[in-house]
């Protein structure tokens, strides 16, 4: 007589040995545990780095912040008394302030603007592939590796009024019937800086963004061919939505940058003639050689202050965009 087998008849899969079923590889292996030794070995591993950063960074931000307060003056350090904010309303009150800022403005915006076009026609440009684009890369990544003082020294001599090579290039296309003291006018010594602070910071844009545009995908421009989408359409729709927080994040980086970019300035013009190229920075380093720390230490904290507001309300603004863009795709809607 035969018998039939029922489900309660059926055998049970084989375990592995260890108790892990089949199938799981290493996914039933248990984490491993955080445990009191476990934590002091990573803590002892972070020590140095933690000391060496608060013994060099943020023990002289603090004594340099405490400094804005006292009378803290080179020419007689026998009083270093609690002033308040009356260094605060030295800077404020200086002649020179209003025109500082003015060029630390225009320095900034001058800046970035022709920096950023520049650098993402490069970058754009890199993207296609072409014969020797390896060296065309090496060649425009170059400035960057020289220092910012350098390229100012560079740069006075280009536009020195006797023997520059933009006053003879420009008498002899015809643009200029004498040489021009670019550094010495007032009216042409920030147009001198401007201009190599542009050439000198295109290459960092075209990093950045050349390596953004490599992680878009290929897929989209080719659907966007299909769809008959122009160059322009394709650029504003696709390629800048695409790397928009790489836009931001490198714009908010130079800008930060560029405010605290004193070397290019004392290279090329000192801050001269008569303060006309003058910024925030170079102003106080001039007024630290001159003794008063107390007064160099509050501008630097307004410095501080300055660039946390822009950060803040910069990337506020940047990610409110962001979320209103990512909202609208999904509900089908152009941003």
């Amino acid at each position: 007589m035969s018998t039939t087998s029922t489900s309660g008849d059926r055998k049970a899969p084989p375990v592995r040995k260890g108790g892990a079923p089949p199938g799981r590889g290493t996914a039933g292996r248990r984490k491993r545990e955080f445990t009191t030794r476990r934590g002091l070995v990573i803590a002892a591993f972070m020590a140095p780095a933690a000391v060496f950063v608060a013994v060099f960074t943020y023990y002289p931000m603090i004594a340099g912040s405490q400094m804005a307060f006292r009378n803290w003056n080179l020419t007689d350090l026998t009083d270093t008394s609690w002033v308040g904010l009356k260094n605060f309303r030295d800077v404020f009150t200086d002649p020179a302030w209003s025109t500082v800022l003015d060029n630390t403005v225009l320095w900034v915006v001058g800046s970035i603007v022709p920096q950023l076009v520049i650098g993402f026609a490069i970058a754009l440009w890199l993207r296609r592939r072409f014969r020797f684009r390896g060296l065309y890369q090496a060649l425009i990544f170059f400035p960057w590796a020289i220092s910012g003082f350098l390229i100012g020294i560079l740069f006075r001599w280009l536009f020195n009024s006797e023997f520059g090579v933009v006053n003879d290039l420009l008498q002899r296309a015809g643009l200029i019937d004498e040489p021009i003291a670019w550094l010495a006018d007032p009216r042409t010594a920030m147009i001198a800086v401007l201009v190599a602070n542009v050439w000198y910071g295109v290459t960092f844009f075209a990093i950045m963004i050349l390596a953004a545009l490599q992680s878009v995908p290929d897929e989209l421009y080719e659907a966007a061919a299909l769809d008959g989408a122009s160059r322009t359409r394709t650029l504003f729709q696709i390629t800048i939505p695409y790397i928009r927080v790489t836009l931001a994040l490198t714009v908010l980086l130079r800008v930060i940058w560029i405010f605290n970019f004193p070397d290019l300035i004392f290279g090329m013009t000192g801050g001269g003639p008569n303060n006309e190229t003058h910024i925030v920075t170079t102003w106080m380093i001039k007024i630290t050689q001159q003794g008063d720390y107390g007064k160099a230490s509050a501008l630097g904290l307004l410095v501080v202050a300055i660039l946390l507001v822009f950060a803040v309300f910069f990337l506020l603004a940047t990610r409110e965009r962001g979320t209103a863009t990512h909202g609208a795709k999904k509900r089908g809607v152009r941003a």
